[in-house]
């Protein structure tokens, strides 16, 4: 697995499967020059299978990308930013992009993509405040995540909520499948 995220190993966990090995990849994940959410999505997952050196294994990689329009928000690493991308999905509705992709050990790569359109409710400034106060914002695509706490703060979501939390299960079975991985 091309990730050291312990959300994506718990999620792929309930498909009843356990990586062999698990290596990060590290590679730039700044978006090139108008690249639009999905584009770059999609990159990042296949450019994180590529870059694990693994023979004769399937890797897979996945990227979760929070995006407002064709605005891609960053994962927030301070408060500022986080408070920044709360208050821009505050009452809107954006979407969750995540994407993955799988390399055989033939070297062929697969790959799908998940979209969520989640809406935040209005939020108030104390509510920013108390989510920020949390902690749960740290180093996450669009300043917070699904399966903690900001449940509370979303009115509704239409797609994958595995999608929201890091790997989209449904695509993910559905791409192993038909790269003949052995999987119930």
């Amino acid at each position: 697995m091309a990730s050291a995220s312990p959300r994506r190993r718990e999620l792929l966990s309930r498909l009843g499967l356990s990586p062999a090995a698990i290596q990060a990849a590290d590679i730039d994940e700044t978006p090139a020059p108008r690249e639009l959410p999905r584009d770059y999505a999609r990159r990042m997952a296949r450019e994180k299978a590529l870059a694990v050196c693994v023979n004769d294994a399937f890797v897979l990689a996945g990227d979760t990308v929070v995006a407002c329009g064709r605005r891609i928000l960053p994962k927030a690493e301070d408060e500022t930013t986080a408070r920044a991308c709360l208050s821009l999905l505050s009452g809107r509705r954006h979407r969750v992009l995540s994407a993955i992709a799988l390399r055989a050990p033939d070297g062929s790569l697969r790959e799908r993509l998940s979209e969520t359109v989640v809406r935040f409710k209005p939020l108030s400034g104390e509510e920013i405040e108390a989510y920020i106060a949390g902690g749960e914002w740290d180093g996450k695509a669009g300043g917070y995540a699904i399966q903690g706490s900001a449940e509370g703060l979303i009115a509704w979501i239409s797609g994958s909520h595995s999608g929201v939390v890091g790997l989209p299960l449904f695509e993910t079975r559905a791409l192993l499948k038909a790269a003949g991985f052995a999987i119930a």
